[in-house]
């Protein structure tokens, strides 16, 4: 028997739009700064990864493409990339990829580097993306952290792309940062709950 569809089932609706709505105007990527502390906030408070299993729009994304329309080969993915090594490693180097989006963008805040409107996809490529930004109230800053958020959730969004083509659909959230993070959480919140 087919399950009924909940609401939160087309979460991936808005991870779509989010995606478009950057595309168009750079200061909506701040939107995305929920899911980064929607799922922490779960985990923090439930001990669980119910966002990561339920609510990640995302992954719901990657299960519709790959899954119901065929964009995936459905192979497991790989042993290494399940590897603590690898989710850890890939977590570290997030976090720098990340503390050097902040160090930009308190640069500009300080006046000390011009905003840069560019989008950078997978840490390389600097896009032209002048087009989505069309000034704001605040100092420069503002939209330099829009386009390095943005930068980072098309990142993870195409590397997700490219996992769920070449493997299972939500192969993405195998090494998810997010979803290794919030795994820690439960982890140390589990620990901390025991009785002694």
């Amino acid at each position: 028997m087919k399950r009924k569809k909940k609401w939160y089932d087309y979460l991936w609706i808005a991870s779509l739009t989010y995606l478009i709505l950057g595309f168009f105007n750079i200061l909506c990527a701040w939107l995305g700064l929920l899911c980064f502390f929607i799922p922490l906030a779960i985990a923090v408070i439930k001990g669980n990864k119910a966002y990561c299993n339920k609510y990640c729009g995302r992954g719901q994304l990657f299960s519709l493409i790959g899954g119901r329309f065929g964009l995936s080969r459905k192979k497991d993915i790989p042993g290494w990339m399940r590897s603590g090594c690898f989710r850890y490693g890939f977590l570290i180097f997030f976090f720098v990829m990340f503390f050097l989006m902040l160090w930009n963008t308190w640069l500009v805040f300080a006046g000390a580097k011009n905003l840069g409107t560019v989008v950078t996809l997978l840490w390389t490529f600097k896009l032209p993306w002048h087009w989505a930004y069309h000034g704001t109230l605040f100092s420069d800053g503002v939209a330099q952290f829009a386009f390095g958020f943005y930068s980072v959730m098309l990142t993870s969004t195409i590397l997700g792309f490219l996992t769920m083509v070449l493997f299972k659909p939500r192969s993405w959230c195998v090494y998810c940062p997010m979803g290794t993070m919030t795994q820690l959480i439960c982890k140390a919140k589990n620990i901390t709950g025991q009785p002694r």
